[in-house]
């Protein structure tokens, strides 16, 4: 089997490392070696935070390269737009469809880009968009979004849901699990 490359991005604070985690866990628990590197930004501060996600029969280093990416995970739009040159020509970009303003857009330097999903589409990119905060707010909390991608993520693998929610089981506390299987589920069945 060849090595398979997820990146997932996303601003700090979102629960980009608990999703990678998360894959890592299930791809451990089905047999494959799995190299997980996270890459921290300003992420105390709302910058960017960038994950790695490898595995195979084996797998020999953490990173991916420009091309490489097979799926890239976007907890937010403009991130999502700022690491297409990571993704791998038939590649796909699932991402929620929420909008952070980063620092030159508070201070009023840049502003925000706009129809950044339909740009990427323009451009030949496959790309999978949902409202991921609107879902993890049906679900009981706003911070259930990379839950939410989880699930939509999960459309895209052999797997079935029972192997996910077993994963999402070993890697939430207990107090958090029905909201977290709720998020996923919805992230799932979205259109």
């Amino acid at each position: 089997m060849e090595t398979k490359n997820i990146m997932i991005v996303g601003v700090g604070g979102q629960g980009t490392l608990l999703a990678s985690k998360l894959l890592g866990r299930l791809l451990l628990d089905k047999g494959f070696d799995v190299k997980v590197s996270e890459v921290h930004g300003m992420s105390q501060r709302g910058g960017s935070v960038v994950t790695y996600v490898r595995w195979g029969e084996k797998v020999y280093s953490p990173i991916i390269d420009k091309g490489q990416a097979d799926v890239i995970l976007s907890f937010e739009l403009l991130e999502a737009a700022r690491y297409t040159e990571y993704l791998r020509s038939g590649g796909t970009i699932i991402t929620n469809t929420q909008q952070i303003n980063p620092m030159p857009v508070i201070t009023g330097a840049a502003a925000y880009p706009g129809n950044l999903a339909e740009k990427m589409r323009e451009a030949g990119l496959r790309v999978d968009a949902l409202d991921a905060l609107a879902l993890a707010g049906e679900a009981g909390s706003s911070k259930a979004v990379n839950i939410v991608l989880m699930g939509r993520l999960s459309k895209w693998f052999d797997f079935t849901e029972a192997e996910w929610l077993e994963a999402i089981e070993q890697s939430v506390p207990p107090k958090f699990l029905e909201m977290n299987k709720k998020a996923f589920r919805l992230g799932r069945q979205a259109d």
